[in-house]
């Protein structure tokens, strides 16, 4: 009849809602209480911090309810770590296994901080006196958290490597400083130890080739009384270095051909004699402070620019820096 019915079905309500808090109580029992996190494949990446991650995420559920993907997701925001699993060691235990990002160069953030990075331009972390650093460093990184920044800065570190190989094979790493690469377009170099001063402009394209050809003039004009004043060496048109240095007494704007490629320097360079015509704008530019803008050939071209059209193409500026002209270089 209907009593026997009702009273099987308030039995079954019954013992299912006394499964359900059995259910509750067991799954939150000291018995599935995480006591043991096991972490491997963790290197640079803190294996305390990713333990406590761990503690945080489990303390209120244990271990049979921890929600897995969350977990790992959390994880997987930490600087080193590039992916990570995370498994169940029932009744008290879980396993993370982590794939660290691999350091692939060094880049001089703001403040002159030195960070490592990765190949997806991931900063991961202050590189100290104690790291195998690099032969050179990036300059000209994008710290703003967009995504543009993230594709340029992965753009960046895969001229690094590509640049990194080549200057290793040429045998040029040791006399670099740093590479700019804020515009992939205008890629500069800064030269080390007793060249540092130096800043060599190579452009966008053939950066090899242009590198070898500016260390080849530096170090013929190094055998010059101007050697020792080189500011900058630049090889953006290809074939002609310009060369800029600081003047000590007296300033030239002088188009010269490298000594060896069929040609010598101009009279007015060997002997220091200003040109008529060029008396009244060198004495302005020494009284600016500028510095001497030179063109040299470096292959056997048959013809030289006029000064007037050299200088033309450069513009002298104060405090010792000269610059062909460009668009504006974004401050690191």
């Amino acid at each position: 009849g209907f009593a026997p019915l009702a009273a099987k079905v308030l039995f079954a309500v019954g013992v299912g809602v006394l499964v359900f808090l059995g259910y509750r109580a067991a799954t939150s029992a000291s018995f599935f209480q995480a006591s043991v996190i096991d972490v491997e494949g963790a290197s640079r990446a803190s294996e305390d911090e990713i333990q406590h991650a761990v503690r945080r995420s489990v303390a209120t559920t244990g271990v049979w309810s921890a929600d897995l993907d969350a977990i790992s997701n959390e994880l997987g925001r930490q600087p080193w770590v590039r992916t990570v699993v995370v498994s169940r060691v029932l009744p008290s235990g879980l396993r993370v296994r982590v794939t660290e990002r691999t350091p692939r160069a060094v880049v001089r953030a703001s403040a002159g901080r030195l960070m490592w990075v990765d190949d997806d331009g991931v900063t991961l972390g202050t590189a100290t006196p104690t790291d195998q650093l690099p032969p050179f460093f990036i300059r000209g990184w994008d710290e703003s958290a967009s995504e543009l920044a993230r594709v340029e800065n992965r753009e960046r570190v895969a001229k690094y490597l590509e640049l990194a190989r080549d200057w290793e094979t040429a045998g040029h790493s040791a006399r670099i400083s740093e590479v700019n690469l804020d515009d992939l377009r205008d890629v500069r170099v800064q030269l080390a130890g007793d060249d540092s001063r130096i800043e060599v402009r190579l452009g966008k394209e053939d950066l090899g080739r242009r590198l070898d050809k500016a260390l080849q003039v530096l170090d013929e004009q190094r055998r010059t009384p101007r050697g020792a004043f080189i500011t900058y060496i630049d090889l953006t048109q290809g074939t002609r270095a310009v060369i800029g240095s600081k003047s000590m007494s007296q300033t030239t704007s002088d188009d010269t051909t490298a000594p060896g490629n069929g040609g010598g320097q101009s009279p007015t360079a060997a002997t220091g004699v200003n040109r008529p015509r060029d008396v009244a704008k060198d004495a302005a530019i020494k009284r600016r402070g500028a510095t001497t803008v030179e063109t040299v050939e470096t292959r056997g071209a048959t013809t030289t620019t006029p000064p007037e059209k050299s200088r033309v193409r450069e513009r002298e500026v104060s405090g010792g820096n000269s610059a062909t002209a460009e668009r504006p270089r974004r401050a690191t």
